[in-house]
């Protein structure tokens, strides 16, 4: 008995260096003899996900006109405006055209403003959002904001 047992060990150990030499020479002979294919024998190609803007300025992806950067900027307080909250703002998406800033501080689409803790305004369609509050590109352009940063500013529904 301890002899038929000895005898598998060694077997079992010599057919597992097999295997082994057949994954390291990676040579399509060592496929499987089932026909199916292993992650080494079939060559897979990925090409990288193309980057939004890759190689191009903000002031490149910024679609809004001179007008109505100083439009929204020169925007007065509305009266009858109301407060919504303070809230840090992330870069919202460059492809979505306009001025606006979608939080979860809205709760219906409109018209409003932005203020940042310096004091620089500016107006902005306000956009009904989850999680993370995000600004858009002509926005933090037009307020002379970092585009890495993440201000805090205070949102004013009109």
């Amino acid at each position: 008995m301890r002899n038929f047992i000895l005898l598998s060990l060694v077997l079992t150990v010599t057919s597992g260096c097999a295997v082994l030499d057949r994954m390291k020479s990676g040579d399509a002979a060592s496929a499987p003899a089932s026909g199916r294919a292993t992650a080494e024998s079939v060559p897979v190609a990925i090409a990288p996900a193309p980057v939004l803007g890759a190689g191009r300025t903000a002031a490149a992806l910024d679609t809004t006109s001179e007008a109505q950067k100083q439009a929204a900027l020169a925007a007065p307080a509305a009266s009858g405006e109301r407060q919504l909250g303070k809230v840090s703002v992330s870069l919202g998406s460059p492809a979505e055209p306009g001025i606006w800033l979608r939080s979860a501080l809205v709760s219906a689409p409109g018209k409003g403003r932005v203020v940042t803790a310096s004091g620089q305004s500016v107006a902005v369609d306000l956009l009904p959002g989850q999680g993370a509050a995000q600004l858009s590109l002509p926005a933090f352009v037009a307020l002379g904001l970092s585009l890495t940063a993440l201000p805090e500013v205070t949102v004013f529904a009109n």
